[in-house]
């Protein structure tokens, strides 16, 4: 039998390294729609389709293909997460409860929706620093409201489309399911 300071120091280090390993995009502190504090990391091991939203925009109709694509796929690990941001034409001016209103009453979104923030500029948000840096691996500045970023379950960017990607679009579709089908 091992020591037992053998076998701590084993626990240790493989919760350390377990730690170490996890994708900096969990890390980044969020706030919710309703001001609560969260992040990614409530919907690790679930592949994620993050989109800079606005309810002013001619891409506004794509709440409807975004909540379609939530209601198919959220028993397969889809989680559409929408990120309301008003850095594209002041397309989204109203506070966090005006967006909500909008949302559930006009399209009836039921995806998670966070709070406001900025996806470019000089008070970018670290999650869209993350997402579009450098150092990701699709970088390169959101061009427009609807962006989206497929984050797979081991929370790694793996896609990236541009705002005039439907939801349905077959490019982005078949990018899912070859993410859910990922274990």
């Amino acid at each position: 039998m091992k020591p037992l300071h053998t076998i701590i120091t084993a626990i240790v280090c493989t919760a350390a390294s377990a730690i170490a390993e996890e994708p900096k995009i969990y890390s980044i502190p969020l706030k919710d729609i309703d001001g609560k504090d969260t992040s990614l990391k409530a919907y690790a091991g679930k592949v994620v389709l993050a989109v800079n939203v606005a309810s002013r925009c001619g891409n506004t109709p794509q709440y409807a293909g975004l909540q379609s694509l939530y209601d198919k796929l959220k028993d397969k690990g889809l989680v559409v997460v929408g990120f309301p941001c008003n850095d594209f034409g002041a397309q989204e001016p109203g506070t966090n409860a005006d967006v909500k209103q909008f949302c559930e009453t006009k399209y009836k979104v039921t995806f998670p929706m966070m709070d406001k923030l900025h996806v470019k500029g000089p008070e970018q948000h670290p999650l869209y620093k993350e997402l579009s840096g450098p150092g990701s691996p699709f970088p390169g500045d959101v061009k427009w409201n609807f962006g989206k970023f497929l984050i797979g379950r081991d929370g790694k960017v793996i896609a990236r489309f541009e705002p005039g990607a439907q939801p349905d679009a077959e490019k982005v579709t078949k990018a899912i399911e070859d993410a859910l089908a990922a274990k």
